[in-house]
């Protein structure tokens, strides 16, 4: 299976793509080409064409969680690719309209629209993508450390509500070398998501960890992030994103981290 990360908040020195507060992974396993989330704007569509990525030979795309710094490349994708044979997965919240301080942060189409354009599947289970990734689906939140920062809203039959972004999600790849957890934002707790990934597969061996931790002040959360890192043994680290230094320098005081940036690849057996 193979990586290719096609937006993030960073680009690689001397690698000279676009970059934005965003994220949008492409992955190859076997014939199945999928998008991990699509950025914000239409750079993620610049930065595969630079790198000779041919999106219109997607198959699935799948959705992190319905904010608009990963949904919102979607009204700039369907107009360079036909949507229409296109799965795209996930979960059912994700595509309900979403505000933050009077703002629109939501997906840039909603469930009935999203239903027309592509092949829609929304689940809260697990899904296989293809025969080495799975969509993880609903997260369960079992730590209290990853309580949801209630910060934006969420409209639910006409009502707004204090949005805790159960719709956040992730992917797993199943490698010979253990678990890859592929992350978009971990609102809902990336030890919250590894643990349930352990579970969905059975095994306790976690090869590494891609995305954002949505981690930014160090603080009893990042610790007990770390110390859940080292007690889980978790082999590689790549946070990216929605992470800021200070945490990340924190988290690599403990567990050295790798760099992310548009232009990164990855290759797992």
């Amino acid at each position: 299976m193979k990586l290719t990360v096609l937006m993030d908040n960073h680009t690689h020195i001397n690698e000279y793509y676009l970059g934005e507060p965003a994220a949008c992974y492409y992955l190859e396993d076997g014939d199945r080409r999928i998008l991990f989330d699509v950025g914000y704007s239409d750079a993620f569509l610049q930065n595969a064409a630079k790198m000779g990525i041919d999106l219109g030979t997607v198959d699935t795309i799948a959705f992190s969680h319905g904010h608009d710094d990963h949904t919102r490349g979607l009204q700039y994708l369907k107009d360079k690719i036909d949507l229409q044979s296109v799965k795209v997965v996930a979960h059912p919240l994700c595509f309900q309209p979403k505000q933050a301080e009077g703002n629109d942060v939501g997906a840039p189409y909603n469930t009935a629209e999203m239903a027309k354009m592509c092949e829609l599947s929304l689940t809260k289970e697990p899904m296989k993508l293809s025969d080495h990734i799975t969509f993880l689906g609903e997260i369960p939140r079992l730590n209290d450390f990853e309580k949801p920062k209630l910060k934006s809203q969420i409209n639910i039959d006409g009502n707004w509500e204090d949005d805790a972004l159960i719709d956040d999600t992730a992917l797993v790849y199943d490698s010979a070398d253990g678990l890859w957890i592929i992350t978009g934002c971990s609102h809902s707790g990336i030890c919250n998501i590894t643990e349930y990934a352990k579970q969905i597969f059975k095994t306790e061996r976690i090869a590494g960890i891609i995305g954002g931790f949505h981690l930014f002040e160090v603080n009893e959360q990042v610790i007990k992030t770390i110390d859940y890192f080292e007690a889980n043994k978790v082999a590689q680290l790549y946070p990216s994103h929605c992470v800021s230094f200070k945490a990340k320098a924190k988290i690599h005081e403990r567990h050295p981290i790798h760099e992310v940036g548009v232009g990164l690849t990855m290759q797992w057996d």
